[in-house]
């Protein structure tokens, strides 16, 4: 499985927002490595239906959405 060395897989599933104020969205799955110690990640975001692929290194920042 080319997902299996995600360094986090406990956030698939999880709903985090962009930043403080932005919208949330939800962890979907991992998508790809890209640099050294960083992925592209499939998201969704519920408010618009989009979905699209966000760095995890982004991810690790942003807040959590209650």
């Amino acid at each position: 499985m080319p997902h299996e060395h995600f360094p986090a897989p406990q956030l698939i599933g999880q709903y985090r927002r962009f930043g403080e104020l932005g919208p949330a969205y939800k962890i979907v799955a991992p998508v790809r490595p890209v640099d050294q110690d960083d992925w592209l990640v499939l998201i969704q975001i519920p408010e618009s239906g989009e979905e699209t692929e966000y760095r995890y290194s982004n991810i690790k920042n942003d807040p959590v959405a209650h």
